[in-house]
């Protein structure tokens, strides 16, 4: 029997989930909960968010993030990815930096915008 402490609201319910029994969960006050802690075990995903390089004068650098969750063991060959990346200027809300990251339809997209 796991342990865990919902994230999907502000009311932190303290879910056990037995794997035993095909992921059954406990604890929770909602639906949300239950479909959350199954996850969280049998397949866990993140959502990232970072920086990357730019070649502005202003700017050095832009935040990203995935626009959806990925499998939670890719997180650091993502983040190396990302390392090798310099953006040009100038740059929209929502540029796709990186598409379909590991064939998952889920990209890496900018969150401001530089125009120079």
């Amino acid at each position: 029997m796991k342990e865990l402490i919902c994230i999907t609201c502000p009311k932190g319910c303290h879910l056990k989930i037995d794997e035993e029994n095909d992921y059954a969960v406990t604890g929770n006050a909602c639906p949300r909960g239950a479909e959350y802690g199954k996850n969280e075990l049998k397949n866990p995903k993140r959502v990232i968010t970072s920086t990357v390089k730019t070649n502005s004068a202003e700017y050095c650098r832009c935040p990203v993030k995935t626009n959806g969750a990925i499998p939670k063991d890719k997180m650091f060959e993502i983040m190396e990815m990302l390392d090798d990346v310099e953006l040009k200027t100038p740059i929209r809300t929502g540029d796709i930096v990186i598409k379909n990251l590991f064939d998952t339809g889920v990209d890496i997209v900018t969150c401001k915008e530089i125009l120079k």
